[in-house]
């Protein structure tokens, strides 16, 4: 299974991240975490802000749009994985999540910014269990 990184979308990406969780402390005093964020706006969980939410996560759904347009094409996603295991990596993305009490956008980016031990613990976590899913997947199963 190859995989392709790209250093700048990569960056770019991770710069925008950064620059939407600060601009959300700085306006609205809310810690930008994608999934609760997501729970909220979809009716579960905690639904205060619910505008914000569903801004957010348009803004999430209308980015590859928005490139479109100043790009004349959509991004190029090449995901090397099978359907099945997109949907199983993503249920086992939700229990993690659930466990962890947020994401890696929440965890990550906010929570060790505010030197949070239980972000730090969480995103340790994440990393963990992100090393072990990729040696079992490419050198275990062979795919």
């Amino acid at each position: 299974m190859a995989t392709t990184f790209t250093p700048l979308a990569s960056l770019g990406g991770g710069a925008l991240i950064g620059l939407s969780a600060v601009l959300l402390m700085a306006f609205l005093g809310r810690i930008l975490g994608a999934t609760g964020i997501l729970a909220g706006a979809l009716g579960f969980g905690d639904r205060a802000d619910w505008p914000m939410r569903i801004a957010l996560v348009a803004g999430m759904v209308l980015g590859p749009v928005i490139y479109l347009a100043l790009t004349g094409a959509f991004p190029v996603v090449e995901v090397p994985a099978s359907r099945a295991m997109l949907v199983i990596g993503g249920l086992l993305v939700g229990v993690g999540v659930t466990f962890g009490g947020g994401c890696t956008s929440g965890h990550g980016v906010c929570g060790l910014a505010r030197l949070s031990r239980r972000s730090l613990v969480a995103t340790l976590t994440f990393m963990a269990a992100t090393f072990v899913t990729v040696f079992v997947i490419r050198h275990v199963l062979g795919v």
